[in-house]
């Protein structure tokens, strides 16, 4: 067979691939997979741009494994098998007086492998779904289960973002919280108002995020509506705070108010490859006015919006925000034409500013950068090696970076 993502920009045809229905079938698979010195590597929902999925030995699908299993509301814990889609969590959740802390725009995601490469929200009081693992059920590289809890906390922050370098995970405990409520407000802004604001909007908001628009054509491509204004050279913001029980619910277009995983989700149709880098957030204003001028010498290549967003600090050793909040810089490419040379610029610029990347988007890092930007890499590399001591699931991608 041949695997492809959902953008269609990473295709490849493993030797072997398999749906394992339980955590003993993925067992048998590793352990069978590890007698034939063939590597492993986990498809989830297959929205990572990078090849992170490629291998050229045993892919697994963990789609049959899904579904939230147990909530606890007392703790404010939810468990999920690792197929579970991030929708999936709703309703149970829901029932349950509980709801996901944070999440993305994207909720189609499998939670392991959204976990696995730090996808996240919006709002620096929140971490990236991988903050908010507790514990996880692993099967290693030598195929036995190793159960990681907050009793290992250097384990745990290894495998919070991991990559799926450590093993298959087969089950997920995450912390969420109560039910809550938001309000939508979306408005369009000139970039020096947003420039002006950014400390405000940044702190007194519990989720704030904006797209700037470099072409009047840029809307379409997200399908943000500007109804009727101008959209080229404007900030198409976005800021969701909590509302309480006496607010009415709403479904005016840019000012719903609705439980909170009816507001967070957007609907994208796959045209597009995306580079995501993170700058500590006490740099973001002079990181985004460069991203701003160098996309304005770069048309027509940069037609696609600057999508910004900010995300708080957690301890996961390969976090984009590991120990500091971050600004999240998001470019895209258009698919068919030659876009390199200019998310290679955009590399360069954000290198400047000591940019960390996200392991699911285009990237450009380099093992001198890793090490450079991620103080825990040499404690995750020791990590991995102990749990696969004989690299079965790395690939090419992740090898020059983590062998």
């Amino acid at each position: 067979m041949t695997w492809t993502n959902w953008v269609g920009n990473q295709s490849f045809s493993p030797a072997t691939t398999a749906t394992p229905r339980d955590e003993d079938e993925v067992v048998a698979l590793v352990r069978e997979a590890a007698g034939r010195g063939r590597q492993v590597r986990v498809a989830g929902a297959g929205h990572s741009f990078t090849p992170v999925v490629q291998t050229d030995g045993q892919l697994l699908d963990v789609s049959a494994m899904r579904g939230v299993v147990a909530t606890d509301a007392a703790a404010r814990r939810a468990t999920a098998l690792p197929g579970t889609l991030i929708r999936d969590f709703y309703e149970p959740l829901w029932a349950a007086g509980l709801a996901l802390r944070n999440q993305g725009d994207i909720d189609t995601q499998q939670i392991a492998g959204a976990v696995a490469t730090g996808t996240h929200g919006s709002g620096t009081r929140y971490t990236s779904l991988s903050g908010v693992v507790r514990g996880m059920r692993v099967v290693t590289g030598t195929g036995e289960v190793r159960e990681i809890g907050e009793d290992e906390p250097d384990l745990l922050r290894a495998a919070q973002v991991s990559v799926g370098m450590l093993g298959v995970v087969t089950q997920l405990e995450l912390e969420v919280t109560d039910a809550y409520r938001l309000r939508e407000h979306v408005s369009l802004r000139s970039w020096d108002d947003v420039m002006d604001s950014w400390d405000t909007l940044v702190a007194e908001h519990r989720h704030f995020g904006m797209f700037w628009l470099p072409t009047e054509e840029s809307g379409a491509l997200y399908n943000l509506d500007g109804h009727g204004e101008r959209l080229e050279d404007q900030c198409y913001v976005k800021v969701y705070d909590e509302v309480g029980p006496d607010v009415a619910d709403d479904d005016t277009v840019g000012r719903r108010v609705d439980r909170c995983y009816r507001i967070f989700p957007m609907v994208y149709d796959p045209n597009f490859h995306e580079l995501e880098y993170f700058v500590a957030l006490d740099r973001a204003p002079e990181a985004l006015t460069a991203m701003r001028e160098l996309m304005l010498r770069s048309l027509p290549d940069s037609i696609y919006p600057l999508e910004v967003r900010t995300v708080g600090p957690d301890e996961a050793f390969l976090s984009s925000q590991y120990q500091t909040p971050t600004v999240v810089i998001s470019v895209s490419g258009t698919p068919g034409t030659d876009y390199w040379a200019y998310l290679r610029s955009v590399d360069t610029l954000l290198a400047g500013f000591d940019a960390r990347v996200h392991w699911g988007k285009l990237h450009f890092l380099t093992p001198e950068r890793l090490h450079a930007h991620y103080p825990r890499a040499d404690d995750f590399i020791a990590i991995r090696r102990e749990l696969d001591p004989h690299g079965m699931f790395l690939n090419d991608h992740l090898r020059p970076l983590f062998e």
